[in-house]
């Protein structure tokens, strides 16, 4: 009996100080305007707030967010990025982060960030207590809409919302990149071993992945870029050294950044701009094997 109470004490730490962290790594964000607010930094462009009809759920105005570069041309195949939120966050907040959409604009890429239904879904990843995405148990605010199939419905909304994005826009089938920050990060893994024959590559960001590494030789053709600093007091370091340790015994393309100082926010500035370069020679290395 003191061992389960142990552990429910340990996984309600960790909750409390994701939920902490959530409200912080809000605050440091810029502001963004909805529906047409600079998010380009001296691009001049814009991402935006819209919505769509998540029938799964029954709800009629599921939001996203989505930046388009200045350069997107319909006759052109266009790269896509996917990036989810961390645990308390929102579409907003997450086209908000450091360096997400001046990359973008920089190297041409269209981002999405889905909702993941909200904001403690989990995206069907395992959540701190044993779930996947249940409600209170992950973490949720209190009178948040928690259904049981939580986790689902929050996967679901992840592969909406590329499904849209797919519709609308001319993208590049074979370059279509995942990444996600904190809780975001535990998805990305689920969802990039859930779904490998989507990745071009993925790039979890201080994930809150807390088991052990599963599933990672779902990714031995995607390359991965892990993010992770050494002073984060939320998700230690520990376990995104595991997660590295995996990549490297599965030989499996991955670079392992480990931040010198990095807290659990500041790591999202610092590791973005590393990421769009990893993704981008990975690309080139492609093209030149295809030759």
């Amino acid at each position: 009996m003191f061992f389960r109470t142990s552990n429910r004490l340990i996984w309600l730490t960790v909750c409390l100080a994701l939920c902490s962290l959530a409200a912080l790594a809000g605050a440091q964000q810029p502001p963004q305007k909805k529906d047409g607010g600079k998010a380009g930094g001296k691009t001049g462009n814009k991402s935006e707030i819209r919505t769509y009809d998540f029938k799964e759920a029954k709800k009629d105005k599921m939001e996203y967010g989505l930046f388009v570069p200045s350069k997107y041309a319909k006759d052109k195949k266009t790269p896509l990025m996917i990036a989810l939120h961390g645990l308390g966050g929102n579409p907003k907040q997450m086209m908000g982060s450091a360096g997400l959409t001046t990359n973008a604009e920089k190297y041409g890429y269209i981002v999405a960030a889905p909702m993941g239904y909200n904001s403690s879904g989990w995206y069907g990843a395992p959540a701190p207590g044993g779930g996947k995405g249940k409600g209170k148990g992950a973490g949720g605010k209190k009178g948040e809409d928690s259904p049981a199939n939580l986790g689902e419905l929050s996967e679901k909304d992840v592969m909406n919302v590329l499904a849209e994005v797919r519709r609308e826009f001319n993208v590049d089938e074979k370059r279509i990149y995942l990444i996600g920050h904190s809780m975001g990060g535990a998805g990305a893994w689920h969802i990039a071993t859930k779904y490998p024959e989507i990745w071009a590559g993925v790039a979890p960001i201080a994930p809150a992945a807390f088991g052990a590494p599963t599933n990672l030789d779902k990714l031995k053709n995607i390359p991965v870029f892990l993010v992770q600093g050494d002073a984060d007091t939320v998700v230690p370091p520990a376990g995104a050294r595991k997660w590295a340790s995996k990549l490297k015994e599965l030989n499996i393309v991955h670079e392992y950044l480990e931040i010198q100082g990095g807290d659990h926010g500041n790591v999202i500035g610092t590791g973005m701009p590393k990421i769009f370069e990893f993704f981008e020679k990975q690309n080139e290395k492609k093209q030149a094997k295809a030759k």
